[in-house]
């Protein structure tokens, strides 16, 4: 049993991109782990789009609790990216509420070798395919998928092709 009250106190939130993202972050420390939010920024070339990075063992909870939040209630999720950023893979999520307007990108980051970020296809179907593209073209598994598998190439390729360090002219490809 947590000894955490059931919820935050309420508290007036400026009105603020800043001070939005501000209050979420403390309310993810509340709810799910201290340690779940990695980063938290408002993406201004982006709209004052609010950013998170959430670690990738908090991933699952992060996710059900933006579904189920009732100020965010993110019913849709418009897209999944796989990004190579060189040391590390990552997937970015784009959250929305239909009814709530609100909308967020939640970064999920794993390590190069052994990529494993966890499904949800179970919270939002629209990632059944865009799971499999990321796992067909930057190699990163996605367990709990219901059928991960190559969906753009073939079978018997070699290798990821949006890696960095992908060589089309190994003479394995």
């Amino acid at each position: 049993m947590s000894d955490k009250p059931d919820q935050l106190e309420h508290v007036e939130v400026e009105d603020t991109p800043q001070s939005k993202l501000d209050h979420l972050v403390e309310q993810l420390k509340h709810d799910i782990a201290e340690d779940a939010v990695e980063e938290a920024v408002i993406n201004e070339v982006n709209g004052q789009l609010p950013t998170i990075t959430v670690k990738r063992e908090h991933w699952l909870a992060v996710a059900h609790w933006f579904q189920v939040d009732k100020d965010w209630s993110c019913d849709y999720l418009r897209n999944l990216a796989g990004v190579d950023q060189g040391d590390e893979l990552e997937v970015v999520y784009h959250l929305i509420g239909l009814q709530t307007r609100r909308e967020i990108a939640v970064h999920v980051k794993t390590e190069r070798e052994q990529a494993s970020i966890p499904s949800v296809t179970h919270l939002w179907l629209t990632a059944n395919w865009n799971e499999r593209e990321v796992y067909d073209l930057l190699g990163i598994d996605f367990p709990g998928h219901p059928d991960l598998r190559r969906i753009m190439m073939p079978d018997d390729w070699v290798g990821y092709p949006l890696r960095k360090d992908y060589d089309p002219s190994d003479s394995e490809v």
